[in-house]
């Protein structure tokens, strides 16, 4: 090992940024990576790696051979308040030889400053990026991050703005998404022709890409025109910038009866864009300030792609409910489908937006979530939470949940009966059949590249525990139910919960916040 000043040779680095020059790297000691180009003739490729000495893990070293011109920021800042140890691997142009490995030590203000000066859009990059890392693409092929980084930036953006406009939380959940990929390949809100175009087809206008539901913002301000710079806000605080490209007042009879299958009020979804929706959509593409601040973590697809095992399948579990005993099985037992390669993993990956106005709060959900996360300990589940408000549209809700849940990492995806359905706020009749939504994913998984796994038909019997229900009713078993309804009344009653339900440490944090 020795030391030696470098930075004379790397002006376009930041200049307080000090390397230590070493021979070897033990890549073992590595849990989160960046993986980053620079467009630079001495640096064609730069991987970007933050040491955690806490939690160490073995990750495949990456080397990766692009065109100069192909540069990419492929993993967004670490949203991180302590200094870590950035080790850079320098590969020159398209060759596979290495050059000594430079470490610095900065604070993580600074590698956000690092990576602000190396960020270009390349498709070719997360491309790459997903290959070697044995993680599935992202929908359209690029992972897209739409946040500026750089602080002056920020300013110059906001400076820019004729308008500001406060976001709905359904509305500040779209705009998360669409900042840091979440929606990929869209770059901003849907403007009038794209809209109608996902409303007729269930696809993207020019790329004929499969998308489940249009992406839209909402305003009555009848003086917002096209060309306007509007400031996006949520709760007080700045988090985008929208470039109005088109103003239209949609026809949402036909919205509704397109997407939700009927036009009737009854039917949440549709009272939600009859009645909270303002009269006019606005489109164009976004700038991303900052993200929503809530009371929970939300990591970005990239920061769950990161924690993800290379080469492996993963399972995305989608819920907007506690997870009781019964979802447990299911989506443990999901692992050891047919069509689930072995050392699979679960992503549980919870909606956090707003949902029905009878579902438990988010916060109240997260809290269980984190809990039962502690108790269970298993390896093979990873947690997260996704800001996304639930339309409860169905069968093309599923393909919205399919895509999202691509864009994170995941190659199969559970699909419940009666996924995202929903009832007549009248007399109850449900608005979908028990399989539709089931059946639209398998017609399209393919497509999307994808795998869908049958939500299996688990009950509880007083011989065996757990069992499909098929398997129950095969050997006469005592099947033991308890409807959702009675469960909220006996957490409010305060009477005992059945351990076969519930786990009695999420019925206790429900009972604490509810």
């Amino acid at each position: 090992m020795y030391d030696h000043d470098r930075r004379s040779h790397h002006t376009h680095l930041p200049k307080h940024v000090r390397y230590t020059i070493h021979s070897t790297v033990h890549t073992r000691s590595l849990n989160l990576y960046f993986n980053t180009l620079l467009l630079d003739a001495r640096f064609a490729l730069v991987e970007v790696f933050v040491f955690n000495p806490q939690r160490a893990a073995s990750i495949e070293a990456i080397i990766v051979a692009m065109r100069a011109r192909a540069v990419r920021e492929l993993a967004r800042r670490a949203t991180m308040t302590r200094s870590s140890t950035i080790v850079v691997d320098r590969v020159v142009g398209a060759s596979t030889v290495t050059v000594p490995t430079m470490t610095t030590t900065m604070t993580m203000r600074g590698v956000r400053e690092l990576v602000s000066t190396m960020r270009e859009a390349s498709p070719a990059g997360t491309r790459a990026y997903a290959a070697v890392k044995g993680l599935i693409e992202p929908h359209g092929g690029e992972l897209i991050d739409l946040m500026i980084v750089d602080e002056k930036e920020k300013a110059k953006a906001i400076a820019s703005c004729d308008r500001a406009l406060e976001l709905s939380d359904r509305n500040a959940c779209d705009v998360e998404l669409l900042s840091v990929g979440g929606f990929s390949p869209l770059r901003g809100f849907m403007n009038e022709d794209e809209y109608e175009h996902c409303v007729e087809t269930m696809r993207l206008k020019g790329s004929n890409l499969l998308f489940g539901l249009p992406i839209v913002l909402d305003t009555a301000c009848e003086d917002t025109k096209v060309g306007d710079r509007v400031l996006l806000k949520y709760q007080g605080k700045d988090v985008g910038v929208l470039t109005v490209e088109s103003k239209w007042k949609p026809n949402k009879p036909k919205e509704a009866k397109m997407c939700y299958g009927t036009s009737s009020i009854e039917h949440p979804g549709v009272a939600m864009i009859s009645m909270e929706r303002r009269k006019y959509y606005i489109g164009g593409k976004i700038e991303g300030l900052n993200l929503p601040q809530r009371p929970f973590p939300c990591p970005t697809p990239e920061q769950v792609r990161a924690d993800l095992p290379a080469g492996k399948d993963v399972v995305a579990f989608q819920c907007r409910n506690p997870v009781h005993r019964a979802h447990y099985e299911l989506f443990t037992r999901a692992l050891d489908a047919e069509n689930v390669g072995k050392e699979a993993v679960c992503l549980v990956h919870p909606t956090m937006g707003p949902t029905q106005d009878d579902d438990i709060s988010g916060l109240v959900r997260y809290k269980t979530y984190v809990t039962l996360a502690e108790e269970v300990k298993n390896p093979q589940i990873r947690w997260a939470y996704l800001p996304y408000s639930m339309h409860m549209a169905g069968p093309r809700e599923a393909i919205q949940h399919m895509i999202i849940r691509k864009n994170y990492g995941c190659t199969h995806f559970i699909i419940g009966r009666d996924m995202a359905g929903s009832k007549s706020s009248l007399d109850g009749e449900d608005f979908y059949g028990a399989y539709d939504a089931q059946d639209m994913a398998k017609a399209n998984a393919a497509e999307l590249g994808m795998q869908t796994v049958p939500s299996l038909n688990v009950v509880y019997t007083e011989e065996e525990g757990y069992v499909t229900a098929d398997v129950a009713k095969e050997k006469g078993l005592n099947i033991k139910k308890l409807s959702g309804t009675k469960f909220r009344q006996m957490l409010r009653g305060g009477e005992d919960i059945p351990e076969w339900f519930a786990f009695k440490s999420v019925v206790k944090v429900l009972r604490e916040n509810i």
